[in-house]
Order: structure tokens, then sequence, then C-alpha cells
């Protein structure tokens, strides 16, 4: 349940914005820095795999040794606030070494050429890389229930799909694919399909039909899911849950934008900018 909009490297996740009560901006600002930073060691620069796996390893164990209160020398800046965060709000320490691990997976699977067999793997690493911070972010709240953890879980996940979505072009171009195998299969597509070449007219025009329908489906999903977590906004609290109003319907907005260019981001982004903001505020306030 990332709170706000896209910030930094770190997907969907604000830190601190003027939503947030006051009492909690020092831990979710803790949180972000600490994604940020692992998700730069995965995607940034110029290191090998091995060298990326490596520095994320050094991670956990740093981790680990500061909420035990030691004083680790790498990524000083990180470990006071966090570990405060971590005692103050009694979080989860495994939430985070959740989100080093889908990092972990990240460069692996990059290294490799790995493509998903479908969406319920898609939605585990998911379950690591994105559902985390909406658990952490319960926790802040003190929001809890199983309803409320699946609700959670739904809103997060989704927030993921559509980033996927948004960014197939550029997922490609950075040797990353997140499209599900099973059904490109069913489209008679693979994943090199998706790869724009506005040069090879005949080429685009053939795929264009089934690629447009892969992506739509592929959308349709991540819109119910969203719907289905959407009911969380009742449950937070004051100024928490208007922020999860806007995130909920800041990514409905990203696949409104999606569905306006035929399906077809592999070729073409599309961003939620100002001239949204009266739209998603007033489906926010229709929440």
């Amino acid at each position: 349940m990332p709170l706000g909009g896209e910030v930094g490297h770190y997907e969907n996740f604000p830190v601190a914005s003027w939503l947030c009560p006051a009492a909690l901006r020092p831990a979710v600002a803790a949180i972000y820095h600490f994604a940020r930073t692992a998700d730069d060691i995965a995607d940034e620069g110029a290191a090998d795999a091995a060298a990326r796996l490596a520095d994320l390893a050094d991670m956990g164990t740093a981790l680990d040794q500061a909420l035990a209160g030691e004083h680790p020398r790498r990524w000083p800046h990180l470990w006071a606030p966090l570990a405060a965060a971590v005692q103050r709000h009694a979080l989860d320490p495994a939430l985070l070494h959740d989100l080093l691990d889908a990092f972990r997976q990240d460069v692996r699977h990059t290294a490799s050429g790995h493509r998903y067999a479908d969406l319920p793997e898609l939605l585990d690493y998911c379950r690591r890389s994105a559902n985390p911070v909406g658990r952490l972010l319960l926790q802040l709240y003190r929001v809890t229930g199983d309803e409320a953890m699946r609700q959670s879980d739904a809103v997060c996940s989704a927030l993921q799909l559509i980033n996927f979505w948004q960014d197939i072009g550029r997922d490609l171009s950075n040797g990353r694919s997140y499209l599900p195998l099973d059904l490109l299969n069913r489209h008679g597509l693979s994943v090199d399909d998706f790869q724009h070449r506005p040069d090879d007219v005949a080429r685009e025009s053939r795929l264009d039909g089934p690629r447009r329908a892969a992506v739509q489906l592929l959308c349709r999903q991540a819109r119910q899911l969203m719907l289905e977590g959407a009911p969380l906004v009742h449950r937070l609290p004051g100024r928490g849950g208007w922020e999860l109003r806007a995130v909920v319907q800041g990514g409905l907005r990203v696949l409104d934008h999606i569905e306006a260019i035929g399906h077809r981001s592999w070729a073409i982004r599309v961003t939620v900018g100002r001239r949204d903001i009266p739209l998603v505020a007033w489906r926010c306030l229709r929440m």
C-alpha cells in the first residue's frame, strides 16, 4: 500500500507527504530510504550481478546488526532511523528482508534472462517486492486483521502490475520482462514481439492486434485486483485513508491512459500528471 506517487527510483513510494501524519513521517522516510538504497544496488550503476548480490547480502547482514543495536559501517545513514522506526512502531523485520529478497530475485532474473511463466509466479514476486511496503504501513497505522492485510496486498500487487504494464518498453530495453509467458502463448506471441520496431511497418502491423489484446487482459487483471483492495481506504484513519484514495485512483488513472492509447504501452509510456489531478481528486471524494 505505497502512499502517494512515484518518487525517486522506488516505484509508488513517497517520502512522508503532507497527508502523512507528522508522527509517522520519520518512519515512512526511513523505510523509503532503505528500499531505495536496495533498489539502487539492484538496478543502478555498472556493477555485475555477482557484485550486486554481494552488496544486497551485506545489506541484509547490516540490517540484522542495526536491529541488534550495532552500528554497521556500510550505509551508515540508514540504520539509526530505521532501527528507531522498527522499535517505536513494532515493525516486522521479516518484511524488510522480503524486500531485499525481491531485489536479489530481480538481479538474478535479469542476469539469466528469466521469464515469468504465469500470473501466479509474478504475484509471488509482488508478494515480496510490493506487498511488504503495504504491510509495514498498516503496522504504522496500527491497522490489523486478515481482511485488511488481504486488501493491502491486493492494492500493492496491483500497483506493481500497473507499473510493469506502464513500463513494458523500458523494462525490455533494460533486459527485463514481466510479461507472463502463458498469456503470450495464448496470443501467439513471444517476449521479443514487444520490442518496438517502428521502421518495420509490416511486423508492427502484424503484431499490433495480438499485443494490444494481451496488454488489455493484463490491465484488466490489474484493475480487478486494485478494486478488490480499494475498500481498505475506509479502514485507514484520517489522512492515511485519503492518501490511499489518491494511490488507488492514481493507479487506476494510469490504466485509463493505457486504454486511451489502445493498450500500446510497449511503444508509448503513459504517466499521470497535473492535468489528471482534478479528476483523481473528484474520484477520491466519490470513494
